[in-house]
């Protein structure tokens, strides 16, 4: 039985005490499914992939879709019962992910996962706006005029279907794909395979600081216009305008949050 009660969170090594409200019942909302059927879609069907590849998806894909609640305490044979994966490679992924600051191995007592606070949130969009600003000048500079234009038509496309429906299923299912696809090739355009592996890592704790966040149309809406500011500047190879809106995005991707707007 997963069990409730004060946690730690980590990032970089630190630990920060913050109190666990995880609930298993609450519904995951629509971006959380995104997230999992996103996940499950690029799951290795065969033998192609090594078995500890499958459970660290499974891990990932169970947190965000609230099988696995944040800031809970859970044992190895729970986990094991819960995801459907095999005791071994389920401990290799737990020590990978427990490296990756999602969670803390107890000898004896059982897995301590990651509750997103204020302050990871803050050290999250610090770093990634540091990588990012970066990345969309190279994107900028580097990126296919043709690949940029199909970027922003489909930002524009989802933008006025959620003005005009506001968020359904298939437009949270879209946001998540446009996410992974603007922000990936900003981070692609450096070509450089460590920012990579950090921007991946980067990228669960932003799902797990999400979690607690209601998607708004208004706030999916400034997102959406955020992005397109980014591209119509990479659009016109204007390389500071470019890393400027991306910094902007991210002040205020973090305030949206934080609660701030």
């Amino acid at each position: 039985m997963i069990r409730r009660h004060s946690t730690s969170t980590r990032l970089g090594g630190s630990l920060k005490k913050s109190v666990s409200v995880a609930v298993m019942n609450k519904p995951a909302p629509a971006s959380s499914r995104a997230k999992s059927r996103s996940l499950a879609a690029s799951e290795p069907s065969g033998s192609g992939r090594r078995l500890g590849d499958l459970a660290y998806r499974r891990i990932l894909e169970g947190l965000f879709d609230r099988r696995v609640p944040a800031g809970s305490f859970i044992s190895q044979g729970e986990l094991v019962r819960l995801l459907d994966v095999p005791i071994q490679p389920l401990r290799e992924a737990l020590r990978v992910l427990e490296t990756e600051g999602i969670l803390k191995i107890h000898a004896r007592s059982g897995i301590e996962f990651l509750k997103a606070d204020m302050e990871l949130a803050r050290s999250t969009y610090q770093f990634r706006s540091v990588i990012e600003r970066s990345a969309a000048r190279a994107y900028a500079e580097t990126a296919n005029l043709a690949e940029i234009t199909g970027l922003l038509e489909k930002h524009r496309t989802l933008l006025e279907l959620i003005e005009r429906d506001g968020i359904t299923e298939a437009a949270a299912i879209t946001m998540e794909d446009l996410e992974q696809r603007f922000h990936g090739s900003m981070i692609g355009a450096l070509r450089n395979p460590m920012i990579e592996t950090t921007a991946r890592r980067l990228k669960n704790y932003v799902d797990l600081i999400r979690l607690d966040v209601t998607s708004t149309p208004p706030r999916m809406i400034r997102t959406l216009r955020e992005h397109i500011d980014v591209l119509e500047a990479c659009h016109r190879r204007d390389t500071d305008e470019a890393e400027a809106a991306l910094g902007r995005h991210f002040q205020a991707a973090l305030q949206r949050i934080l609660g701030m707007v």
